[in-house]
């Protein structure tokens, strides 16, 4: 069904859309984060034309993490805007995919007849809260890790044992695995992921939402120094989410009758396509490999299935860029050139990575550019968890061909039916086995402070081994790039702590010359 053959009423349109930044320096007169939600959707209200705020009757908001005293704070924010929407929702947690998975279900909301207006809107005041914290126990720096913190005085279970417990020690072991998988080495897959964040930054030196609006080279991104220090192998600080910002962003999607009937122009309008959602087990080491995934390939696939398009009628896409895998993976799933931008806003790192909202950004961003003429279709892919959640939309200047709300966006069991067997995990193995995965922690010195490996063992059992900062000749191996470690093998012997510590059996590494 095409355009209004469908009923105006029954058709989501974005009408308004709203970002800001905080960059006060007195961390005590900075907004938190409900101020910066509320000012985000009155920016997008104005954007509107006016009159959507106290005509909403949804209001679904991305979970916070910068001020968790703050929680739940939907209500406080319905409070604080002086609006009383009969439907009102918060995420559990702050996933890269809340926003398109709230806009996905706004747009069933219309299609439905369940509702009229409807928010999406999330925001993030990290940057104001370490400073906060900073000033009241007087330290200059601050605790900028907010995600690792949140598993502190917890009990470790296996895997955080080994050190691995935020995304950014997760996300590597995609990124070794999948440049192994496709016979890249270290240096072309690291020029790879300069140029495409050198074309990143220069989106975000564009962008006046951006964090960071300055353009970088892939010199710059891949080189590490004292400004760019090492991460985890193989990413450097320019090369991952930038989440100490105070931001905000947020959107009003609406039915076409009721934006015509407000007298918005039609060039005004944005269509909300359809959108398709998968994800990987929880458990990183249920996951059957890291050269790709299941769930994100069914995410994209489905979304451009769904609205009847292939790649080549995508004008823009937003390919999240939490850590490289992500739209490397992402851009040779879809076949989207490599000479192209992956980013309307600047990804994570230059644009900006409010934890779960930055996809907000990417939809406000998408909206302006579908506004400005000559294009059409945009495609939104979120990536959250510990690639674990995906999720994609396509956004159309025009009413899209396929699109007739409501609609089923949950493509798991596709998912399911994609993926191959999962390798059981063995706790308590020691002995000989293969890398399968790997990564390098790094202190804020520069230097390596562990190293985990994710092995294989004869019977094709996946287990974790550690690696000693003091194994210089292994993480020397495992880091310049003259072989590839992975598929390589060693031995895991158990230390006094419990757990396994890896030995390559490669004979270079213990090669004196090297």
């Amino acid at each position: 069904m095409a355009g209004d053959a469908i009923e105006p009423e029954r058709i989501p349109v974005i009408v308004g859309v709203g970002q800001i930044n905080d960059r006060t320096a007195d961390p005590f007169a900075a907004l938190d984060a409900i101020d910066l939600m509320a000012e985000a959707l009155r920016i997008a209200d104005s954007d509107g034309g006016g009159g959507w705020m106290e005509s909403l009757d949804s209001l679904a908001v991305v979970d916070q993490i910068s001020f968790r005293a703050l929680n739940p704070v939907v209500d406080a924010l319905a409070a604080k805007l002086g609006i009383t929407p009969a439907h009102r929702f918060q995420t559990a947690m702050p996933m890269g995919d809340s926003p398109i998975r709230l806009l996905n279900e706004a747009a069933n909301r219309i299609g439905s007849g369940e509702g009229t207006v409807a928010a999406v809107v999330g925001a993030e005041a990290l940057r104001t809260a370490a400073r906060r914290a900073a000033a009241m126990a007087g330290d200059d720096e601050g605790d900028h890790n907010a995600i690792r913190a949140r598993h502190r005085g917890r009990a470790p279970d296996y895997r955080q044992r080994y050190g691995l417990i935020a995304p950014v020690d997760f996300y590597p072991l995609y990124e070794n695995a999948a440049r192994a998988a496709w016979g890249q080495t270290l240096a072309a897959a690291q020029a790879e992921t300069g140029e495409m964040w050198a074309g990143m930054a220069r989106v975000a030196a564009d962008n006046p939402h951006a964090w960071l609006p300055t353009a970088r080279t892939a010199e710059d991104i891949v080189t590490p120094s004292a400004a760019n220090r090492p991460i985890a192998f193989p990413y450097t600080k320019l090369m991952v989410a930038n989440s100490s910002v105070n931001q905000g962003a947020g959107f009003i999607v609406t039915s076409l009758a009721e934006a015509r009937a407000r007298g918005l122009a039609e060039n005004r309008l944005v269509y909300v396509g359809h959108g398709a959602a998968a994800h990987e087990p929880d458990d990183v080491l249920a996951r059957d490999t890291y050269t790709g995934s299941a769930g994100m390939r069914t995410s994209l696939e489905g979304a451009l299935a769904a609205n009847a398009l292939t790649i080549t009628e995508i004008d823009l896409v937003e390919l999240y860029s939490c850590f490289p895998c992500v739209p490397k993976l992402a851009r040779r799933i879809l076949g989207w050139p490599a000479d192209r931008a992956v980013s309307v806003v600047g990804g994570l790192t230059f644009g900006g990575g409010p934890i779960g909202n930055y996809m907000s950004h990417a939809v406000a961003a998408m909206v302006m550019r579908l506004r400005g003429g000559g294009r059409r279709n945009g495609l939104l892919f979120g990536n959250g968890g510990f690639a674990t959640h995906n999720h994609s939309i396509v956004l159309s200047s025009a009413p899209p061909s396929a699109a007739c709300f409501p609609c089923d966006f949950d493509h798991q069991s596709l998912a399911d039916l994609a993926r191959g067997p999962v390798p059981a995990v063995n706790e308590t193995y020691a002995g000989p086995g293969t890398i399968e995965s790997y990564t390098i922690m790094y202190a804020r010195t520069g230097a390596a402070s562990a190293g985990v490996i994710v092995a294989r063992n004869m019977a094709g059992e996946r287990f974790l081994a550690a690696v000693s900062a003091e194994d210089a000749a292994t993480i020397r191996f495992l880091s310049d790039g003259v072989a590839e470690p992975v598929g390589t093998p060693g031995i895991a012997m158990r230390r006094d702590d419990g757990l396994l510590v890896w030995k390559s059996t490669v004979d270079q590494v213990f090669d004196p010359t090297v």
